[in-house]
């Protein structure tokens, strides 16, 4: 399992469509992907998890994966978190 600090700096608020992009970058891995924030943690590969933590950019987030890409997928959802 890996891990890193992301900040997230999309535009947040109603429109799902950042949220729902990360999700589908998420579900290509074989990897288990998560997102921690505020003592919450949600699997990354859903979309009603991720849209519960109502993340606001600036926000800073532990994103963890583990699995046999974590690697690739931790860096390219953090990449999509980070524009």
């Amino acid at each position: 399992m890996i891990a890193r600090e992301v900040e997230i700096s999309f535009q947040t608020g109603s429109d799902a469509k950042p949220i729902a992009l990360i999700v589908q970058e998420a579900s290509k891995y074989d990897s288990s992907v998560y997102l921690e924030t505020d003592n919450k943690r949600v699997n990354v590969k859903s979309i009603m998890g991720m849209m519960s933590l109502a993340l606001k950019n600036g926000t800073k987030v532990k994103l963890s994966a583990d699995g046999p890409d974590e690697a690739a997928a931790l860096e390219n959802i953090a990449q999509k978190m980070s524009h």
